[in-house]
């Protein structure tokens, strides 16, 4: 916006400055591609910041560790511009090495690949950053995951299963999203004995989708008596008002009826728990593939709250009407 601001009416001259420069081989500064990444408006402006970007990276392949990275900015211009393939392009290309060398500019490409259902253009990208040896935070973790878990084929099992073993040698801390994206693919693929392992490392298995998985991989494993028991215990529970029920999926809990065909008993006993879940509000009709891809909302307030407020924090007077449609 502060670029915006500053150049209003002038953007047209500032890019053919810029151009000019292109042609004369001069020196593209950092401050002069910072703008024009902020001015970019169409895919036309695209065309002139790649071409500005080869030739800053061209001059600047040697920088000092700290400077500012252009990848994300560029990557989140794409995500804009809903341009993804020029993004994957630019990515994949051996010229810009080093160019996107944060982990945020492949996981801003990966997360709209995956909205957009090209989980297999999302795979290229994750293989990409680890062939350029670019380091994984949390949130890489729950989109490599989430994607393999996707794709749900022998090879992308495979693919989760060896960054998960790595993580766990280099001891990196993974979140429960990321387990339950692992842990639901490992089940998909009929490898139950590898669900209970992966279950096992979550620390804190107190959510939604933990409670779900965990119904899955008793029922998969036969244990029958330990899933009714855990659903019995669900609805004894005296919940309070400021604790959440447990809540299990429709799917799982047929999933768990067909195990019980064959054995009146347990059918029986069954029937008794999934009549009380239903009175308490507990059954939910999301399936499980909804539960793990869920948003988490986020605790923050959100940042144009202040607008909302009447009074003066320094006089404690009412806001002026007209200062505020201001």
């Amino acid at each position: 916006m502060a670029a915006s601001c500053r150049f209003q009416g002038k953007k047209e001259i500032f890019f053919k400055d810029i151009e000019e420069k292109m042609k004369k081989k001069d020196l593209i500064l950092k401050e002069e591609l910072k703008i024009l990444l902020h001015l970019c408006e169409t895919q036309d402006d695209l065309e002139l910041i790649r071409n500005a970007i080869y030739r800053y990276h061209s001059e600047n392949r040697n920088v000092s560790f700290g400077e500012f990275k252009f990848g994300p900015l560029f990557i989140r211009l794409c995500y804009e511009l809903d341009l993804e393939q020029s993004a994957v392009e630019l990515i994949k290309d051996q010229h810009l090495r080093g160019f996107f060398s944060d982990c945020t500019s492949f996981n801003i490409l990966m997360n709209m690949l995956f909205i957009k259902g090209n989980y297999k253009g999302a795979l290229e990208v994750l293989l990409e950053m680890k062939k350029q040896e670019v380091k994984f935070n949390k949130d890489t973790y729950i989109l490599a995951f989430a994607i393999c878990y996707k794709l749900n084929s022998a090879n992308s099992f495979s693919t989760c299963m060896t960054l998960l073993d790595e993580a766990l040698i280099k001891e990196v801390v993974l979140t429960r999203r990321a387990y339950g994206f692992a842990i639901a693919l490992a089940l998909k693929q009929n490898q139950v004995a590898k669900a209970r392992s992966i279950y096992s490392h979550i620390m804190n298995p107190d959510s939604k989708a933990c409670s779900n998985l965990n119904i899955l991989i008793h029922a998969h494993s036969d244990m029958l008596e330990g899933v009714l028991q855990i659903l019995e215990a669900s609805t004894e529970k005296a919940y309070s008002s400021f604790v959440k029920k447990q809540e299990f999926s429709e799917e799982v809990l047929t999933t768990v009826k067909k195990k019980l065909d064959g054995q009146p008993a347990l059918q029986a006993r069954f029937k008794e728990i999934w009549d009380k879940l239903q009175l308490s509000g507990q059954v939910i009709p999301q399936p499980v593939d909804t539960i793990l891809c869920v948003i988490p909302q986020s605790k923050k307030p959100h940042i144009l709250s202040f607008n909302k407020r009447k009074i003066s924090r320094r006089t404690l007077q009412p806001l002026n009407s007209s200062l505020i449609a201001e």
